[in-house]
């Protein structure tokens, strides 16, 4: 498993939210790269963000294309990408950073 994971409850529907494509990026000098990238599970789940990448600390940003998930379902949703930006301060640490969404809103902390 990943040393940074996600989980995406559509509280709207009531139900995990599957197929979310999510990316992970770490800031830079030159700005945010890349790191991972990842789709959620039946489950609303997303595991393997980092791809066997070590955790290094820093500040990380993951970005969750709720747009193209509400669009599929034919919703109208207000937000078309939820972005979270946060610190790693111990590299040895699991982050868990999952949301809760509906179409005109969501809500995060970080979890266990």
């Amino acid at each position: 498993m990943s040393a940074i994971t996600t989980h995406i409850l559509d509280t709207a529907a009531g139900r995990p939210a599957a197929g979310v494509t999510i990316t992970l990026e770490r800031a830079a000098a030159a700005g945010f790269t890349e790191i991972g990238r990842g789709v959620t599970d039946d489950d609303g789940r997303c595991k393997t963000l980092m791809g066997g990448a070590a955790l290094e600390t820093g500040t990380y940003r993951i970005s969750f294309d709720t747009g193209a998930y509400f669009a599929a379902r034919a919703i109208d949703a207000f937000y078309p990408r939820v972005q979270i930006e946060f610190q790693v301060r111990e590299a040895d640490q699991h982050y868990h950073v999952p949301i809760l969404l509906n179409p005109f809103g969501f809500t995060t902390y970080r979890g266990s």
